[in-house]
């Protein structure tokens, strides 16, 4: 008996400690708390209003804390749990929603129910399906979670709105639907138990009647010369578990402040010197009601404990992976931190590289702008244009100035040569920037899928900057380097190629035919103009390769070789307060770990119980 006593108040636990993570267990997605507080059976306290609800409760409790009056008085369901204390030990009460502050003034609980109601639904008759969450601890009670449900109600009275009977019978059964959920079928003894509200939900739901058990409130007020005896004896409604009666405290008791020992002492005296019911006595009363559904609570549960704990330790696996997810909290001290943050930038740069190098999509882009931008670029320059026959002859008149060339346009040619080669500068800058561009992307996306770097939006963004100052950097040694190239390729003409162009020329044609032509003849300018293509396009094809080359030995090498490497030099530099601030870890994240390590905590001790209870079964 102590053992299961042990494994209730166990139950117990887990339930309020659900709760405290996460209203009701609902904690992060990915977590099973919310489905574990489901597996937990608690007792669901229905009935019509006015049935007496709150007298039955009050009486298992053994403390007068309800709130009392006519209408919808209960307009929130109230999550009560019940902890068994020590003999010798005070009650008291808390809130969920009160942190940390204990009642002693059970005037006092019904006082902030109140008010906990009406700030949530206002000083109105509406509802509200948000729990108010009520632990009391005391040595007169069971191990034991009620939950009081707003009374089912036919009409709408004045203030309510038409849907209000609807929407408290969904409310109520969205609680007694719950396969572990006990149902406490409130009905008064003065009303036919076949018009019963609380007796017509119960059956829907649970058909066989497995968990419902029966209550029959005021029967010290039925007719004179009637009784209750056919539905306490199974004859007029059976239930698979017996029915209880219960003698409510009068108004007049209410009134007079009548405490729960003087109202249970009254209770059993009624049961005792009743003709009708004295030989149910040990079966009557709020006592034996609790001590019923504790008993009953005990089957339950030790029905449930395979499923308990295999939940339990699905729960723990869970949840040492979502802490593995989160990583371990921040080290205080400023050497630890500086080894944490350089940890994580050796992350970030391993997926980095492993962008640029294929482990990951990227690199691939990097390439495609070598392979198909780069030539695309190459041939869209207006060389037809600006190697047009009425160009040609211009620059080439124009470069002779006064004196026309004796044998060869050598400077029409380099000029021709010069200005076409200028075209080259605009590509080659523009493969540095569309590289830049992608390096940039590429750190982007590496910050964004380093997992352990998703704690600390600081240092986020300053390795976002210091990449980014550090790629702006290479971005402008890559243009002067490719810038160069082309440059070099204007600065000297390759002799070879125009040595060979006279010897092409006699070739096809009679000496004698060339020295009688005129040079500035169309034929001439088009053959100048068809030999500078034919360089300019030698020059293309080395450019295209060599191009490619200098951007990734100035861009893309030095960001897998260097990348860090200014930012680690300032790192060095930096106090423990700004290496703090940098490992200033995401809130939200924070708060998740702190829950998770709760709810681990949580469930490993609940295994450790369930486990010690189990063997000593």
């Amino acid at each position: 008996m102590a053992a299961m006593e042990s494994l209730i108040g166990l139950v117990n636990r887990i339930q309020r400690a659900c709760t405290v993570l996460g209203d009701h267990g609902g904690g992060d997605a990915g977590s099973s708390l919310p489905t574990l507080w489901e597996e937990l059976p608690s007792v669901a306290v229905v009935g019509g209003q006015s049935s007496g609800k709150s007298s039955v409760l009050e009486s298992i409790v053994g403390r007068d804390f309800l709130p009392r009056g006519s209408g919808i008085v209960t307009r929130r369901p109230l999550v009560l749990q019940l902890h068994k204390l020590e003999q010798g030990m005070q009650d008291y009460a808390e809130f969920l929603h009160l942190d940390k502050k204990r009642f002693t003034d059970f005037a006092a609980v019904r006082k902030e129910i109140q008010v906990e109601t009406d700030r949530m639904t206002g000083k109105s008759n509406r509802i509200s399906n948000v729990p108010i969450h009520l632990s009391i601890y005391s040595p007169n009670v069971v191990n034991l979670t009620l939950i009081d449900l707003p009374g089912l109600t036919k009409v709408a009275v004045e203030g309510q709105p038409e849907s209000i009977v609807q929407d408290i019978e969904n409310m109520v059964r969205s609680y007694i639907a719950k396969p572990n959920c006990i149902i406490l079928a409130i009905t008064p003894a003065n009303q036919d138990v076949a018009t019963s509200d609380a007796i017509k939900i119960a059956r829907e739901v649970d058909p066989t009647g497995d968990r419902t058990f029966g209550v029959l409130t005021k029967l010290d007020l039925m007719d004179r010369g009637t009784n209750a005896l056919d539905v306490l004896e199974g004859r007029s409604y059976r239930l698979k578990h017996p029915w209880v009666g219960i003698v409510n405290r009068s108004q007049a008791d209410i009134n007079t402040n009548m405490d729960m020992v003087a109202a249970r002492r009254r209770e059993g005296d009624y049961f005792s010197a009743s003709m009708d019911y004295g030989h149910l006595v040990n079966k009557m009363g709020s006592e034996y009601l609790a001590k019923l559904l504790s008993k009953h609570l005990e089957s339950v549960i030790k029905a449930r404990i395979p499923a308990i704990a295999s939940m339990i330790n699905k729960s723990i696996d869970e949840l040492e992976s979502e802490l593995d997810h989160f990583g371990k909290p921040v080290a205080i001290d400023a050497g630890a931190q500086l080894y944490t943050i350089l940890e994580l930038c050796r992350a970030f740069d391993q997926i980095f590289k492993e962008h640029l190098d294929g482990g990951r999509p990227g690199g691939d882009r990097i390439y495609a702008v070598f392979d198909y931008k780069l030539p695309v670029d190459l041939r869209r320059l207006p060389f037809d244009r600006h190697l047009s026959l009425q160009n040609v002859r211009k620059v080439v008149s124009q470069a002779d100035g006064y004196q026309p060339h004796l044998i060869a346009p050598e400077q029409g040619y380099r000029r021709l040569i010069e200005s076409s080669l200028n075209f080259f500068r605009g590509p080659a800058q523009s493969s540095a920037d569309e590289v830049h561009f992608l390096l940039k992307e590429i750190v982007r996306r590496s910050i964004a899928e380093t997992q352990e770097l998703r704690r600390f939006p600081t240092l986020q963004a300053e390795l976002a900057t210091a990449a980014s100052d550090a790629l702006e950097r290479f971005r402008e040694d890559s243009k002067k380097t490719i810038l160069r190239l082309v440059d070099m390729e204007s600065s000297y003409l390759t002799v070879d190629f125009f040595r060979r162009l006279p010897q092409e020329v006699e070739r096809g044609e009679a000496i004698s035919s060339v020295a009688s032509e005129d040079r500035y003849s169309e034929g001439h300018f088009r053959r100048i103009g068809s030999n500078v293509s034919s360089y300019v396009g030698m020059v293309s094809e080395t450019l295209r390769n060599s191009i490619p080359k200098a951007v990734v030995h100035c861009q893309v090498r030095e960001a897998k070789r260097s990348l860090l490497d200014h930012f680690y030099t300032q790192l060095g530099r930096k106090e423990g307060r700004q290496l703090a601030q940098m490992l200033d870890e995401n809130p939200e994240l924070m708060e998740r770990r702190q829950q998770c390590a709760k709810r681990l905590q949580l469930c490993k001790a609940a295994r450790d119980e369930i486990d010690s209870v189990s063997w000593s079964r």
